[in-house]
């Protein structure tokens, strides 16, 4: 049977769920090429740039798959077979349960469906109930698990808000920007002082200077300094290095190489530079609206000491607030050096939906586990307890 015959054979066997949806039949494909059209055309709509196909299809190809995840992407259409949303999920099995989760892993800091922008502005629970009753009738899944999705996106609530859902386990730092915003609204006087007087210290080398890269020759240089450089620094902090995972580098280097049709790179890369050596990187996707960071390091040398990355981050705000952005977040988590820019946090949350009786005790475990994690790291006394457990456990194991 044909893709399209397929379709049209699921799509006449659908039942009403609804009369006050616009849902009239939910379609599950299990390849990307075959979801293309629909997802580049839902594009630029309503979701984030973690969403792109750009960015997900080489997450998938490259570790999804040796993830064992396979994709399971949802569309949902209208009466007239309009594409109203897709999510971009991927299912995996593990103790029996067969889970709905998005794709990209932890290398998205935010996850949404791509929506149609009009259906997303007037969606209300009854859609939503339809279309979970289209991923329900299929019997493809035990559970859906859809972490870290913003309450808002570009000012507008997201309507995957309506289900049940509680905040997620980290919070994500975030910088407002007002249209025509001074630049001491973003980054105080005092502060930029601070920094001006350490980048003199970078100054005096040759070559020094701030820029994005644009070429293949640039991208492929960045990114081999970064794949020596970040295991070098996360091993000095005692943390896992999740840039040597299988398929991760490779999915890396393919988003940063791939060119999106409006300009600029899935992954957008931000350096600090002299004619000797990388001084730090930032890298993260960028949308017309907000700049997101996703990884960066900076170098071993002893040019670390005049705080590089502080200095590269400063470039980067006013870059994007000279575009007109009006967000900038640094990714999730709440290290030090992200408060000294983002003083407000992005509402973020997760939703754990049972498809059937299987699903049922899975979504309770998981969203138990998920809020115990969330109650630790909003609580200084038992963050400071898990912090020495994982230090203690890191020196118990014995080096390679």
């Amino acid at each position: 049977m044909t893709m399209a015959a397929a379709i049209e054979s699921r799509t006449a066997e659908a039942k009403p769920w609804s009369r006050s949806s616009r849902i009239a039949s939910v379609d599950i494909v299990h390849d990307l090429g075959q979801a293309e059209t629909v997802w580049r055309g839902l594009e630029g709509k309503f979701s984030t740039p973690y969403q792109r196909f750009d960015f997900l299809g080489p997450w998938q190809r490259q570790v999804g798959a040796r993830e064992s995840l396979s994709p399971f992407i949802v569309i949902a259409h209208d009466a007239e077979r309009r594409p109203l949303l897709l999510l971009p999920l991927a299912l995996h099995r593990k103790h029996g349960i067969r889970t709905a989760c998005f794709m990209g892993g932890k290398h998205a800091t935010f996850n949404m469906a791509l929506w149609d922008g009009d259906f997303a502005a007037a969606a209300t629970l009854p859609d939503l109930d339809a279309l979970l009753a289209g991923i329900r009738q299929r019997g493809e899944a035990d559970v859906l698990a859809l972490n870290q999705q913003p309450r808002r996106w570009q000012d507008l609530p997201n309507p995957m808000a309506l289900l049940p859902r509680q905040p997620s386990v980290n919070d994500c730092p975030l910088l407002a920007m007002a249209p025509g915003a001074a630049p001491s609204d973003l980054i105080s006087n005092s502060f930029r002082r601070r920094l001006k007087g350490k980048e003199r210290k970078l100054q005096t080398l040759a070559g020094y200077r701030y820029h994005v890269a644009t070429s293949d020759v640039e991208i492929e240089r960045l990114l081999d300094w970064f794949f020596t450089v970040k295991p070098l620094r996360m091993a000095e902090q005692k943390l896992p290095n999740v840039f040597g995972d299988p398929g991760v580098e490779d999915f890396i280097r393919d988003a940063c190489m791939t060119e999106l049709a409006g300009g600029g790179r899935a992954i957008d890369i931000h350096a600090l530079e002299c004619d000797d050596e990388v001084i730090a990187i930032f890298a993260g996707v960028a949308d017309g609206y907000r700049f997101s960071m996703m990884f960066n390091t900076y170098t071993m040398s002893g040019s670390s000491r005049y705080s590089p990355g502080l200095i590269l981050m400063r470039n980067i705000i006013d870059t994007y607030a000279g575009r007109g952005y009006r967000a900038l977040d640094l990714g999730i988590g709440s290290d030090d050096y992200k408060r000294l820019f983002c003083k407000n946090d992005e509402p973020i949350f997760d939703s754990f939906i049972p498809l059937g009786p299987r699903g049922k005790l899975a979504a309770g475990a998981m969203s138990g586990l998920n809020r115990a994690k969330h109650l630790v790291k909003h609580n200084q006394a038992l963050l400071q307890v898990a912090q020495r457990l994982r230090s203690a456990l890191h020196r118990s194991i014995p080096e390679p």
